[in-house]
């Protein structure tokens, strides 16, 4: 794939023009105070696992609509005193799988939480919530983007969303954790949750990482790139063309764009220039809302995988700095 989107010297500057919707903000106060007073005690379990340096606990949490949400929740082994944590949230399709999936924020001295991605796990990762609210929605292509799109009420991200401010929630209130310690962190969709998360509970996170993320800028994405998973969206309009203007009314409030301009903690973001699935444009359309510092890693040459395990790198190393007291500022 070559160059697609704007020249990086404009992606610099480009702003999104998609104002956020009428009620935004009362719309997410609303649907977090429900799922805070349908909220039940979190549900703890030792698992036996391999690993000799990580200790792994099964976690249930009550996300949106108090409905159980699955994690995994890693941590060193023998570790001692208050930890800082990492809430990681999955990229599209994916589930938690297995808790050897997870091993790089342990190793790096953090309790770390998984959040398993409702009703998702079916393409490359399995997982293990349903989606227990996907049902009298209307039509939706296959997919997520367009499930409940008639209405921000009934819309699967408006779900998804409350899980990812609940397990932050629910991680600063986990035993042996610093909760003035705490990193969200996800690549794609789990980017795109992480600022997400960030926004909704902004004085729970204390800083952000959020690889090539995804749901930014959405009314442009969907005009200049053909990949899915936003060719889900032109594909619910091609059959249902008398709805776009509620279809994109609706997915609005799910914009990160919007969101992102809440955050107020430190954050770190990464972008692709080839990338198809999550385009520069709406990245940078995010990074320019952010109220707190910021930093973004831009890969000339990548597509979706977006920095790999440099990034990674950068992830640990900006986590440290902030969270840690590590390297440079400290």
């Amino acid at each position: 794939m070559a160059l697609f989107d704007l020249p990086l010297p404009e992606l610099r500057t480009y702003r999104s023009t998609t104002p956020a919707p009428e009620g935004f903000d009362d719309f997410w106060a609303r649907t977090l105070d429900e799922a805070r007073a349908a909220a039940k005690p979190v549900e703890l379990t030792e698992v036996t696992t391999p690993l000799r340096g990580v200790t792994t606990y099964d976690v249930t949490f009550t996300g949106f609509a108090g409905q159980p949400i699955k994690a995994w929740l890693n941590v060193p082994a023998g570790a001692t005193g208050p930890l800082p944590i990492a809430v990681e949230f999955i990229g599209y399709g994916g589930g938690r799988g297995l808790p050897v999936d997870w091993l790089l924020w342990a190793a790096a001295g953090y309790a770390h939480l998984v959040m398993d991605t409702r009703g998702q796990g079916g393409n490359w990762r399995g997982g293990d919530t349903p989606d227990a609210d996907a049902d009298g929605a209307g039509p939706s292509t296959p997919g997520f983007l367009t499930r409940g799109v008639r209405s921000p009420e009934t819309h699967y991200y408006r779900r998804l969303f409350t899980d990812a401010a609940r397990a932050v929630e629910t991680a600063a209130e986990l035993p042996g954790v610093d909760a003035t310690r705490l990193v969200t962190t996800g690549k794609s969709q789990g980017g795109a949750l992480s600022i997400a998360a960030a926004g909704l509970v902004p004085d729970r996170v204390a800083a952000v990482v959020a690889g090539v993320p995804f749901l930014c800028d959405i009314r442009r994405a969907v005009t200049i790139t053909d990949s899915y998973p936003f060719q889900e969206i032109v594909q619910f309009l091609r059959a249902n063309a008398d709805r776009a203007a509620q279809t994109f009314a609706t997915l609005d409030h799910f914009d990160v764009v919007h969101l992102a301009r809440r955050v107020t903690a430190p954050a770190l973001l990464s972008t692709a220039l080839m990338d198809t699935v999550c385009p520069p444009s709406g990245v940078f359309a995010a990074y320019s809302e952010l109220t707190g510092p910021k930093e973004i890693e831009v890969y000339e040459w990548d597509g979706h995988d977006g920095g790999k395990a440099f990034f990674d790198t950068k992830a640990l190393e900006f986590a440290a700095r902030h969270l840690l007291g590590e390297g440079r500022g400290a």
